[in-house]
């Protein structure tokens, strides 16, 4: 039954890992792809330096990590508040409605949920009519004009388009909780947030922890699809990530090893991460992935 699944995983996960020696060599389409990839001129980590030595470094890296850590420290809460919020739901009708109006957004297309991001934000938008009829502001805030903007609309975009699908991980989680242990709690005196505090979310912790370092290891995905469909020439400084400038100089300019280079540092650096936070998930808490 596995096995469609281990042959699906094996030809688009590791057999194109060979194509990584790519960030290794000068490669120059032309002829056969065998005798352009295995002939090109092997020129060992000049990408990487190339990359490193680039003015854009620094800047890339940056808007990654603060578009990654904001979507973060946003997006890995909001499922786990969710889910404790609609598991003390006693409204069978009310907790499905709840449930299926947070999960759509998850499968909405990003050039939807973009289009829709930047009409609400817009200057005759549904934010800027809110916040001057609050009289929180005189005129309509530029949002898309804005570098640092940029970041926590990215954050939060991400939040509300995954939060609800992310949440069905942490109710299944809650359902395996043993009943008895809120009904010994109740025979103790404990409150509703009582039970949520002492009973829910140490049960909750396993699938916390091993959630967190998947999430700590995808720091430098900052995403693709959000950053390109909502970046514009004003906010390129800030919007722009490892994803979408590898893809600018990789495919748009035609420099494939300097893309590959910059990609294969993207996941070094993701695998390293992974290991780190595995290694001090099982030292504080002895739970970890591996």
């Amino acid at each position: 039954m596995i096995l469609p699944a281990f042959i699906c995983t094996l030809l688009f996960s590791y057999t194109p890992m060979f194509g990584l020696y790519m960030a290794f060599i000068n490669y120059q389409p032309g002829g056969s792809f065998a005798s352009s990839f295995f002939g090109g001129e092997f020129v060992g980590l000049q990408w990487f330096k190339y990359f490193f030595d680039s003015g854009d470094f620094w800047i890339i890296l940056r808007n990654t990590l603060a578009q990654s850590l904001l979507s973060l420290a946003f997006g890995f809460p909001a499922p786990i508040i969710l889910a404790i919020a609609i598991n003390e739901v006693r409204s069978g009708a009310f907790k499905r409605f709840v449930q299926t109006v947070s999960y759509l957004p998850h499968f909405i297309s990003w050039v939807i949920a973009a289009n829709i991001i930047i009409s609400v934000l817009s200057s005759q938008g549904l934010v800027n009519k809110v916040l001057m009829l609050l009289h929180v502001t005189d005129k309509p805030i530029a949002f898309f004009q804005h570098g640092p903007y940029f970041w926590w609309i990215i954050a939060l975009s991400n939040m509300w388009k995954d939060m609800g699908f992310n949440a069905i991980m942490y109710l299944a989680a809650i359902a395996s909780i043993n009943p008895e242990l809120y009904e010994a709690a109740r025979v103790d005196g404990a409150s509703r947030i009582r039970q949520m505090l002492h009973v829910t979310l140490p049960a909750l912790r396993p699938t916390i922890v091993i959630l967190l370092i998947l999430a700590v290891g995808g720091v430098l995905n900052a995403g693709f699809d959000q950053q390109y469909l909502m970046q514009n020439d004003l906010v390129l400084k800030y919007s722009d990530v490892i994803d979408t400038y590898t893809y600018r100089y990789g495919l748009q300019n035609g420099m494939f090893s300097y893309g590959a280079a910059v990609g294969l540092f993207k996941s070094l650096v993701a695998f390293i991460l992974v290991l780190m936070v595995n290694r001090l998930a099982k030292k504080v808490n002895d739970q970890a992935l591996f």
